[in-house]
């Protein structure tokens, strides 16, 4: 059990990526809090994870709640060890100067400005423990960016680079912070990534990926186990590819 009296939080954990994660870590001994906007369906996925995971309703652009749900957290399992900030959304693959201003500022609000509110509400906690493990969600849309969606690679390269910033910053605190770079993947934004889900769009998608096929939840959730366990206790500030190779 290589998450054995760990306890993690995961943003956006009722669906996708961050559900996969949560299940993942669960399965490693893990108690879970799984945090999504969406209540009904993170009390859903709690139950789905089992082994006394608890759910939280939250945006994870509202810092007084993220500060609220991580001392209930605390609260509730006495410690808090991990945190995957899954959290993300897209605008819909089209020409740059299509995306309107409310599009861009959610993009980068959700994907970008969640981490640092998340930062202030746990990284106090990390400190005052002596440890603490940050796994962020970046993408390979921030390394070798697709067409058709500018701002969404904008947003992804800032929580790639942030993630190396923040590991040179909190390694003296002994808090690391690593980064998964997902290819796209089986999620509820894969049609908006690619425009479309047609047979065409996915088969566009995979032929851009030299093992042949789109990401599982399982894949990302697999790395974060990684990321997280003692096995990467000399691991800070890594972007990790989990890609097929796309980045090649």
């Amino acid at each position: 059990m290589r998450l054995q009296n760990k306890t993690a939080l995961v943003t956006g954990a009722a669906q996708g990526f961050g559900l996969g994660i949560a299940k993942r870590y669960a399965e490693e001994g893990a108690r879970v809090a799984i945090v999504d906007m969406n209540g009904d369906k993170a009390q859903a996925a709690a139950a789905e994870v089992g082994m006394g995971a608890i759910a939280f309703s939250c945006d994870v652009t509202d810092g007084a709640a993220l500060k609220a749900i991580v001392a209930d957290v605390i609260a509730a399992f006495g410690k808090l060890d991990i945190v995957v900030n899954n959290a993300g959304t897209t605008h819909r693959n089209k020409p740059m100067l299509d995306v309107d201003e409310a599009e861009y500022d959610r993009v980068f609000d959700v994907n970008v400005k969640s981490i640092y509110l998340m930062s202030h509400a746990v990284i106090p906690h990390f400190r005052s423990q002596g440890s603490g493990n940050i796994v962020n969600i970046g993408s390979t849309a921030g390394i070798r960016p697709r067409p058709g969606l500018v701002w969404y690679n904008a947003s992804k390269g800032a929580v790639n680079l942030l993630t190396k910033a923040m590991a040179v910053e909190l390694a003296p605190d002994a808090i690391r912070v690593n980064c998964i770079a997902p290819v796209a993947g089986e999620t509820p934004l894969l049609a908006q990534f690619m425009g479309e889900d047609t047979p065409e769009k996915r088969a566009q998608f995979r032929a851009t990926i030299p093992l042949g096929r789109l990401s599982t939840p399982l894949d990302i959730a697999n790395a974060a186990l990684y990321l997280a366990s003692d096995d990467a206790d000399m691991v800070t500030g890594t972007v990790l590819e989990v890609d097929g190779g796309r980045c090649i």
